[in-house]
């Protein structure tokens, strides 16, 4: 597998879409790590827009998941588990059967806590800044 690096800045966030866009053939599950501020809930909002998602698109920081329907009927679930304190809790709240589902992606930020349930089909994004411009990682 081959490291990959994109360096962008907001205005080019279609550059950072696309990566992900090309990732998604390949995945079901994307996670997206990095700090706060780094971008991964808007590279993930531009990234719905993209798959042509047309309702409000919000952060699920407090709710844990948002649920999104593509025009061609693909289910899209945007996990936020930066305030989940233990896997417990994920398998609780009955999340870990939205993994996997057919005809599904899971957009997943903050990941950590949930990585021994993601057994395959399964890409990885990193987002750090450097100042005004993004930079992306992953492997292909």
């Amino acid at each position: 597998m081959a490291n990959h690096t994109l360096n962008y800045t907001l205005d080019q966030l279609e550059s950072a879409v696309a990566v992900v866009k090309d990732q998604m053939k390949k995945c079901q599950i994307v996670t997206f790590t990095g700090d706060l501020g780094a971008g991964k809930t808007t590279l993930i909002r531009a990234l719905l827009r993209d798959l042509g998602i047309r309702e409000p698109i919000t952060s699920p920081t407090f709710t844990y998941v948002n649920r999104y329907k593509t025009e061609d009927g693909k289910t899209i679930y945007h996990f936020d588990l930066y305030r989940l304190n233990v896997l417990q809790e994920f398998m609780a709240q009955g999340f870990d059967e939205y993994l996997y589902q057919p005809s599904s992606w899971c957009l997943i930020e903050w990941p950590a806590l949930i990585m021994p349930l993601l057994t395959h089909s399964v890409c990885h994004i990193t987002l750090d800044y450097e100042g005004d411009s993004r930079v992306m990682r992953w492997k292909s």
